[in-house]
This record gives structure tokens, sequence and C-alpha cells, in this order.
């Protein structure tokens, strides 16, 4: 979905081909094709997308190609030599679907202007990611990662779909395995980036705690020069983060939670059947908020996004108020 629900003009064959060094297909008519979305799935296919035939691993998308045309795709992207479509039809012939769509989404993060943040941890990401949303929707025309759209496929799509109009972006990352995000962060290079907490999910494909922290940690390879770390202090995990961010060359570390040394820290909290009252000190301001959701989790969530909104510089007053939504 386009960001404030507004349609933009994402890509056209010729800028497409440019990005992904494939060979355009105009159609019939012979003239230039504009997608307003990108999709990887059908069922979720709005006309004037691009739909990018993925080698899924249940599935290959090439199979589906016909029926997104059907269903109003400005073009389909199929390998060169596929006869999913007819050879007349609106296309992007390259070779490699899952490539050209990492070289859409790299292509879309070069032209952008936007401030953009990386999310990940171990739990409440997704949500950190929704009230960021919501937060810095408020400031400025903001994009984000629909759902949990976080992974290999999901990454490069979200930044395929990124206008150049664009104010900040919010990418979501997510990883199973050590290695995974370090690409991902690569791609999206945030300016900022938040680990939400560490703790022991996924842990059968880890040694131990200190391995899921540092597959974590890679969020800060793709970290723009001058980047900020926004960090749970009251996670175990802290000081072992501090010490990859310093690694990294992170220029900032940004601490959220109870701890005194928290630069987001929480004051007081009741916790309430609908939500939540909260009293905290974010970046020298003193703030009370309301958050509009129930649960202890919840309210360090919304330390965190503060944290974010501080760091961009953003009224935190306006922020505050944002949460109860």
């Amino acid at each position: 979905m386009a960001p404030n629900n507004r349609i933009f003009q994402l890509w056209t064959g010729t800028r497409a081909a440019a990005a992904t060094g494939g060979r355009p297909v105009f159609g019939k008519d012979g003239g230039d094709w504009t997608a307003t979305g990108v999709s990887i799935d059908t069922r979720t296919l709005q006309p004037g997308d691009l739909f990018v035939a993925i080698h899924g691993i249940a599935t290959d998308g090439h199979r589906f190609a016909a029926e997104a045309l059907d269903k109003g795709a400005a073009a389909v992207v199929v390998n060169a030599d596929s006869d999913a479509v007819p050879p007349d039809a609106p296309a992007l012939r390259v070779a490699d679907t899952t490539r050209a769509l990492e070289d859409l989404g790299r292509a879309a993060r070069d032209r952008s202007g936007a401030k953009v943040v990386g999310v990940t941890g171990s739990v409440g990401k997704t949500g950190a990611k929704d009230a960021l949303s919501l937060v810095l929707g408020r400031a400025g025309l903001t994009h984000a990662s629909e759902g949990n759209l976080n992974n290999h496929w999901g990454l490069p799509l979200t930044l395929a779909r990124l206008p150049r109009e664009a104010d900040f972006t919010v990418l979501e990352m997510g990883m199973n395995h050590a290695g995974e995000i370090g690409p991902l962060s690569r791609m999206g290079r945030p300016h900022i980036a938040l680990i939400t907490a560490i703790e022991k999910v996924h842990i059968e494909n880890f040694d131990g705690i200190e391995g899921i922290a540092d597959a974590k940690a890679e969020i800060f390879d793709g970290l723009e020069p001058g980047g900020i770390a926004v960090l749970n202090r009251d996670n175990r995990m802290y000081d072992h983060l501090v010490a990859r961010a310093g690694t990294a060359g992170v220029a900032r570390i940004l601490p959220f939670g109870h701890h005194v040394e928290a630069e987001a820290r929480l004051l007081d909290v009741r916790v309430e059947a609908q939500g939540s009252c909260v009293q905290a000190r974010v970046c020298g301001q003193n703030l009370r908020y309301r958050v509009g959701v129930p649960g202890a989790h919840w309210v360090m969530n919304t330390l965190a996004v503060l944290a974010v909104a501080g760091a961009l510089g953003l009224d935190l007053s306006v922020a505050a108020g944002m949460l109860a939504r």
C-alpha cells in the first residue's frame, strides 16, 4: 500500500530496465509502461502493479504471470527465455527474477532521500515497526514494511515499493540463522538501527544467546555513516550489542528502558485493562502519555519509538500523543 493511501509512479519499463539490466517489452502499442506498485503474489496484486515472478520454495511465480496481467498488472518480471506470457506482453525480461527484485530495491533506496529506520529484535519488532510508522506518519510521508515482510524477499519488495517522495522509511529485518540480516541491512542502509530485545528465539539454530545477539547485530553492517543504534538498556545482551556496534563504527548509542542510564527512560507506568499511562524522560524531555494498547511490552516499545523520534529531531510531545492511537 502506498504511504498515506496516495498513489505514486514507482517504475517505468525504462527505469526498471536500467535498475536491473533487463530487457523491457512495452506491449502491443509500444508505449512505455508505468507501475504504481510491486507484487510477488497475485492474491494481493492490485491493478497497476509490477508483478515479479519469483522462484519460491513451494512454487514458481511464472505460473501466475499470465494471471497477473489478467488482473491488471502493468507488466511482469520474468526470466528472459520464459514462455509464461506472450512475447509481446508488457514485461521486463531478466536473467534472474529474484536478483531483479533485489536490484529494484537497491535502486529505489539509492534514489530515495528518506530517513531510514531499520528494526530487528527477537520480540516486538513488528509492533515497534507499526508504532514507528504511526508516529513518523504524523511528521511526514512514511513508507514501511507491510505485515512481517522482513526476509530476503520481503525487504527488497518493501524497498522496491518505496516512493521517491517518502520522508521516512521503516524496514523490519528478521532472521532464523546467522548471516541473514547483514545483506538486508546493506540493502536498506538505515540511518537508525533499532534492536528491540535479544531473547532465546530460534535458539536451536545457535550455540547460545550470544550467537543470537551477533546475528541481530548484523543490522549495524549497513548502517549509514554517522548512524545511531537504539538499544534496550535493560536487556542482558546490551553490553554485547554495544561492543558489536563499536566494532561496526556506529556513531552513537541511544539506550531505552528502566535503567538510570537510558536516554529514553521509563519513570513510572500505570498498566490498565485498555492501555497504560506512562511517565518518561526522553532525550532530556519529560513526557506523560498514554499507550492505546495493554501490555508492559508495549510500554517498552514506545520508549524505543520515542528514542527514534528524538534521534530524528521530531517533536516528542506530538510523537508521544500519537501513541494513544
